[in-house]
């Protein structure tokens, strides 16, 4: 098992891809602190993966506020004696124009997207350099271009991977800090994004379409890159912003 006896957090871990990586992680030998809004989801979660005799624990809570974060990294340590990584997965689209968005929800899309994973790199990393581990964030495809009606996603993503880059630079070689640039996923967030548009099936279905491998990527599909950037198979790697995307930005 590539990750036996580490010690990972893994926000948004009630759904779509920190779902699958949670599953995928425990698979892996991890245990694992999981963090979600939905304190029945998550217990669900547990259950799902405590079946399988995987060690884990879940804290529910709004990632936004920086004292729940500071909570994750305090339960792994009292749980688990150590902190390995963490997985940064939570995130909302705050769909909108500039002129047409509140302005509380521009905020709440940039505290998400962007300043949590802030957070929980303050409180995690001086415990994460001690087991020299890595630091994945969640980004997106939405980093390096724009989407229609997405102002506040776009841009929380651009600067997810600019923070990113910068905070391996200021903690290598302890800490390997890397992120994930998926394209279209079938998740509920791309049906969600899809509402921003006049015909949303019919702009998931182009979407797929418009990929090189004429698909949507999976949940499943993100979690075995997580895996990897996590692993000794990935010790080489950081700083880097790795796009996982079926090919579409090929075409772009």
């Amino acid at each position: 098992m590539k990750l036996e006896n580490q010690v990972f957090i893994i926000t948004g871990a009630t759904s779509g891809m920190g779902k699958s990586m949670a599953t995928l992680f425990a698979r892996q030998g991890a245990k694992l602190v999981l963090s979600g809004r939905d304190k029945e989801r998550g217990e669900v979660l547990l259950k799902e993966l405590k079946q399988s005799h995987a060690d884990a624990v879940f804290h529910a809570g709004d990632i936004g506020e920086p004292s729940v974060n500071e909570q994750l990294v305090e339960l792994a340590l009292s749980t688990f004696g150590k902190l390995s990584g963490v997985l940064s997965n939570a995130g909302v689209l705050g769909l909108g124009r500039i002129t047409d968005i509140d302005i509380e929800e521009w905020h709440h899309t940039l505290n998400t997207n962007f300043n949590a994973f802030f957070y929980i790199c303050k409180y995690a990393i001086p415990h994460i350099e001690k087991e020299n581990g890595v630091i994945i964030a969640n980004a997106s495809i939405a980093a390096f271009k724009s989407f229609p009606n997405h102002p506040a996603y776009c841009s929380s993503k651009a600067a997810l991977v600019s923070l990113v880059k910068q905070a391996a630079l200021d903690y290598g070689p302890s800490v390997r800090i890397n992120a994930i640039c998926p394209g279209p996923v079938d998740t509920p967030l791309i049906w969600d994004s899809a509402q921003a548009f006049e015909n949303p099936d019919q702009v998931v279905e182009s979407v797929k379409e418009a990929t090189l491998l004429k698909r949507l990527g999976t949940p499943e599909d993100i979690a075995k890159l997580a895996l990897f950037l996590a692993s000794e198979d990935a010790s080489w790697m950081t700083g880097s912003a790795v796009t996982i995307d079926g090919g579409i930005m090929a075409t772009s």
